[in-house]
């Protein structure tokens, strides 16, 4: 058998942090379990592939942990040192692990309770295994298809809030994330920015999608017996036009998006409502379509961008793009040093996006002869066609840096490039 590093799992498959001082004896475990096939038995007679290395050292890691506990002071140990919160990949779980302990002579004592079965275990995929993308939305949502397009064949994970979508990847739930910036129509989506800057997961890519949107409602329900019509807020002002060329006397309230009006209005057998979504929303909730491709502009469409736990590394053998967010402690007065920055350069940009700045809302100059001046205080984010493996990129922002009081790089990226057109139907 070829020999196997035992860092090389150690890296994945961590269940407690552990000392260095016990390193070594881990490691000696570990290399018994794999040489010797003195590992934890599963009572589905698991073989030593590649992920049950991984589950043992896991569960060795844990021994190691517990004999730590068991030779400090007893005092301050916990009472039940068998019952530990468990994060194999990152996945924490309250499980019992029913730790088999290791005496002197090596020989395992018989467990007490039931014994840790692989199925306890939720690794992160490994290479060839289907990637896990969070979105905001239920099947059939935009975002959705957003997933689709950037990671095909991925395992789409819908989340009620975007909110929860970020969080899903920082507690390993999920892999990647996808979160819609901004509309050709409606513009770019605030909330999402917000929540760019409070958490801290890197930008890996961006997905172009064409929006095509359809009027859905119950079978047999016809266009003048509707009193209202539901959708997420983005979709409803990129229809208005349209539905009121379309003579409907209606009311218009948003919901979270648009799949999940779809959603409501079969679960809720409403026969007076329709919903904006798209064509694949009809088919998931049994819904008719009574007008198709109503959006006011046919070029409608949404950029997402790809989030992860790690920057990607960038590079300059394909066109990438480059997000960062800015401030200063003195206001906007530094927004065309910014700029020329990246003027002088070459440097295009692609979009600038100012937000308010929450910590700071309101900055207050006190002048003796006119009085106190109340300033509003910005968060400026900024796209630019460029890589920061680039020199210019690298020493734009370092020229950027000196002006500001505040600078992040979101994210480095390659740009999407596929050819566009107009939405059409599916």
């Amino acid at each position: 058998m070829q020999a196997v590093s035992p860092t090389q799992h150690l890296n994945s498959s961590v269940i407690r942090p552990f000392k260095p001082r016990r390193f070594h004896q881990l490691t000696r475990s570990f290399i018994r379990c794999v040489y010797h096939n003195d590992s934890v038995q599963f009572p589905n007679g698991v073989g030593l592939n590649r992920a049950d290395w991984q589950s043992s050292c896991a569960i060795l890691s844990s021994k190691v942990f517990s004999q730590d506990q068991g030779s400090g002071d007893k005092s301050t140990a916990p009472s039940n040192s068998d019952h530990l919160a468990a994060a194999v990949n990152g996945h924490k779980t309250s499980i019992d692990l029913n730790l088999v302990p290791i005496e002197k002579n090596n020989k395992p004592q018989p467990p007490t309770q039931k014994p840790l079965t692989i199925t306890d275990l939720s690794p992160a995929p490994m290479h060839g295994s289907q990637l896990r993308v969070a979105y905001q939305g239920v099947p059939g949502a935009y975002s959705e298809a957003a997933a689709g397009k950037a990671y095909p064949n991925c395992e789409a994970i819908p989340c009620d809030q975007f909110e929860v979508a970020f969080q899903a990847v920082e507690l390993w739930i999920a892999d990647r994330a996808v979160l819609p910036v901004e509309n050709s129509l409606g513009g770019s989506i605030h909330r999402n920015y917000d929540l760019l800057l409070r958490h801290r997961l890197h930008i890996v890519g961006e997905v172009q999608l064409p929006v095509h949107h359809c009027l859905l409602a119950l079978p047999g329900v016809r266009k003048e017996y509707l009193a209202r019509v539901i959708s997420h807020p983005q979709a409803l002002s990129q229809c208005e036009h349209t539905l009121t060329k379309l003579g409907l006397n209606v009311t218009r309230e948003a919901v979270d998006d648009t799949a999940g009006a779809a959603e409501y209005i079969a679960a809720n057998n409403l026969r007076d409502t329709a919903a904006i979504a798209s064509a694949r929303a009809a088919e998931l909730y049994g819904l008719q379509i009574l007008a198709d491709g109503i959006q006011d502009d046919s070029s409608n469409v949404t950029r997402f961008v790809m989030l992860a736990r790690e920057p990607i590394i960038p590079r300059t053998d394909r066109p990438f793009k480059t997000s960062i967010v800015f401030a200063h402690d003195k206001g906007t007065s530094v927004l065309f040093k910014v700029l020329s920055a990246f003027a002088f350069r070459n440097i295009s940009l692609t979009k600038i996006e100012s937000r308010p700045h929450r910590n700071r809302p309101i900055r207050l100059v006190d002048d003796a002869n006119v009085g106190t001046a109340k300033h509003f205080e910005y968060m400026f984010y900024v796209d630019f066609e460029a890589s920061m493996a680039e020199v210019r990129a690298q020493n734009a922002l370092a020229e950027v840096q000196e002006f500001t009081s505040f600078l992040r790089v979101l994210g480095s990226y390659p740009m999407d490039m596929t050819p566009w057109c107009p939405s059409s139907g599916d």
